[in-house]
């Protein structure tokens, strides 16, 4: 029976190779041989790893792997030559190489699928939110915008200088009265806005006493601009005043003010 074509282009490819290894001076050279591609690239499609068992390494001489590459049938053949190297070294490195060859192809494809995804996504057109959030957000932003621009609001290097804290970690000493609960910042812009009617000037500028209680109270009820917006919201129960207006004055109100809100949240 006549020699398939492709048994012929493959016997040819080893001989070059062969002679190729035969013309090279140096003591030693490992192969890395790469078995059956096609299946290989549709395992990767189907797992995120590809098995160890495509691929294998041949140490040795020149004419020593020259001599193996003929009972081999692998479709494709990476050759690396070494002018100096021990033979335990070379087949240790061969061996290493073997073992981090199928990750190199599992990113590859990795890679190939993230950079489909990332098309898909370009190409999907982006859907609008509803009517309803916009409306919402717009009035959030128009609320935060208004307790901002009241002037209340300071940055934990502000709090430092009029407190005389260390210039060298001004956020320390505001950040620790936040964490212990005695008084509450808005975050904007990766900045802290503590809330300036919250500080007793007469006591260097540190937070009310009575501040601590109140938050306590409204604590996991709302989040630190849900704070700022009940402070500075008239209330009924303060009859039409924001409770930052009598905070200072009468701080017993505005615990109860709190406690009021939270009776109210409870019955809905």
């Amino acid at each position: 029976m006549p020699e398939s074509t492709d048994c012929r282009d493959e016997a040819a490819a080893q001989s070059s190779i062969r002679t190729a290894l035969d013309e090279i001076g140096y003591r030693a050279i490992y192969v890395i041989v790469l078995t059956n591609p096609t299946e290989l690239d549709i395992m990767a499609l189907s797992n995120d790893t590809i098995e160890l068992s495509g691929f294998g390494a041949l140490t040795g001489t020149p004419k020593q792997v020259g001599d193996q590459l003929d009972r081999l049938t692998a479709e494709q053949v990476i050759a690396l030559t070494f002018e100096h190297g021990s033979e335990p070294a070379v087949r240790a490195l061969a061996d290493t190489v073997v073992s981090i060859a199928p990750l190199v192809r599992t990113i590859l494809m990795r890679r190939q699928r993230e950079a489909i995804n990332s098309i898909i996504e370009a190409l999907v057109p982006q859907v609008p939110p509803p009517q309803h959030m916009l409306v919402e957000a717009r009035m959030a932003a128009e609320a935060r915008k208004a307790v901002l621009e009241s002037g209340d609001w300071l940055t934990a290097p502000q709090i430092a200088k009029m407190a005389g804290f260390s210039t060298s970690n001004p956020s320390a000493q505001p950040n620790k009265w936040k964490k212990e609960g005695q008084i509450f910042a808005v975050r904007h812009r990766g900045v802290d806005y503590f809330p300036g009617y919250a500080l007793d000037s007469a006591a260097g500028y540190r937070p009310m006493k009575p501040l601590a209680k109140i938050l306590s109270v409204l604590h996991g009820k709302k989040d630190d601009w849900g704070l700022a917006y009940w402070f500075a919201s008239v209330n009924s129960f303060l009859g039409g005043k924001r409770p930052q207006d009598v905070l200072a004055a009468q701080p017993e109100r505005v615990l109860a003010a709190a406690e009021d809100e939270l009776v109210g949240a409870l019955h809905g």
